[in-house]
């Protein structure tokens, strides 16, 4: 980005004002290695991106991983950096999941998730927020309910109107909350998924919200109006 954020005030508002268990997480997409900062770390071993952002959130950890540490195909594929399998697009993989009635209802649900053209990234790179090394594309939020209405309104205060979420149980955290956001430029709501509920530590009671790293200063600012304001529960 062309403008200089302060991060770990933003982040310091999310987390007072949202009263968030753990960090929000910063994400960026690296188009290529001159993409990733000097002496930034790659992840050692291979994990899924849900579980990569429960790193960040939740132990601080701060590095960057290549297509071959994204141990989750779907995830990767979402995230711009493998090929969709032939499993998953035919909808084999999700049916023997029992997910759906069918293969169609499959392919048109993966036919439907968002996702970064194959090949634009070469590494994925995670941070708690208040200590990022790197302007994010992405910024991720883990939380529970009341604090995401409360996000829903900072995203509505500055002009008003509707939430409306794209979410089909599945791939939540690449596809909904990090691919969809990075590609559309808007904030995403999403109730997760059964693998980031497995994998990475998402609680029975949260949700996760993603948003264009560009909104931040928005959002923080509405934030503590919206938490603020008279009729603020």
């Amino acid at each position: 980005m062309r403008s200089t954020l302060p991060y770990a005030e933003i982040s310091d508002t999310l987390k007072t004002c949202l009263g968030l268990d753990g960090s929000p997480v910063a994400i960026k997409l690296a188009k290529n290695a001159q993409g990733i900062p000097e002496g930034m770390e790659e992840l050692k071993e291979p994990a899924r991106h849900c579980r990569m952002v429960n790193m960040a959130r939740r132990e601080d950890a701060i590095f960057y991983a290549t297509a071959e540490k994204h141990q989750c195909m779907g995830g990767a594929w979402a995230l711009g950096l493998r090929e969709l399998t032939d499993s998953l697009r035919s909808g084999e993989f999700y049916y023997k999941l029992g997910k759906f009635e069918s293969w169609a209802g499959c392919m048109r649900t993966i036919d439907s998730v968002p996702h970064v053209p194959t090949g634009r990234t070469y590494a994925t790179l995670y941070a708690p927020l208040e200590t990022t090394p790197f302007d994010p594309h992405v910024v991720v939020i883990v939380a529970q309910p009341r604090s995401m209405l409360k996000l829903a309104q900072s995203v509505l205060y500055p002009l008003g109107g509707r939430i409306n979420s794209s979410m089909s149980g599945i791939q939540s955290l690449c596809a909904d909350t990090t691919a969809l956001p990075y590609i559309s430029g808007r904030p995403n709501f999403s109730l997760g998924c059964d693998g980031s509920r497995k994998f990475s530590g998402i609680e029975d009671a949260d949700m996760v919200m993603g948003m264009p790293a560009e909104l931040l200063p928005e959002i923080a600012e509405s934030i503590k109006l919206v938490t603020g304001a008279p009729g603020s529960v």
